[in-house]
């Protein structure tokens, strides 16, 4: 968990969601794990955005994904990403083998 913190894994795939709606980033997301785990990608980093956009200016997909992610088997760890890579706009994720 602290090499991924520190992003000290080399990030193998990436998805955004920024403009989704809670609805369409679901099975776009469990889609990209499937992907990953299945062609073996270890370490992925999750663009979910902020929340500028939304309704409120506060962040909906960001509490979505973290839900998603918890339920997800393949899924080891995931924490929020350096500042340089997206920081709370991003998530690292680490998928089992």
């Amino acid at each position: 968990f602290k090499k991924l913190k520190r992003g000290q894994y080399v990030i193998e795939r990436e998805l955004d969601l920024h403009g989704l709606t809670v609805a369409e980033a679901k099975p776009v997301l469990h889609e990209f794990i499937q992907n990953c785990f299945h062609y073996g990608k270890r370490c992925v980093r999750i663009i979910h955005g902020k929340g500028h956009g939304s309704k409120n200016k506060l962040p909906v997909l960001k509490n979505k994904v973290n839900q998603w992610l918890k339920l997800d088997d393949r899924v080891l760890a995931f924490c929020s990403a350096r500042a340089n890579d997206g920081g709370t706009g991003a998530i690292y994720v680490l998928i089992k083998k």
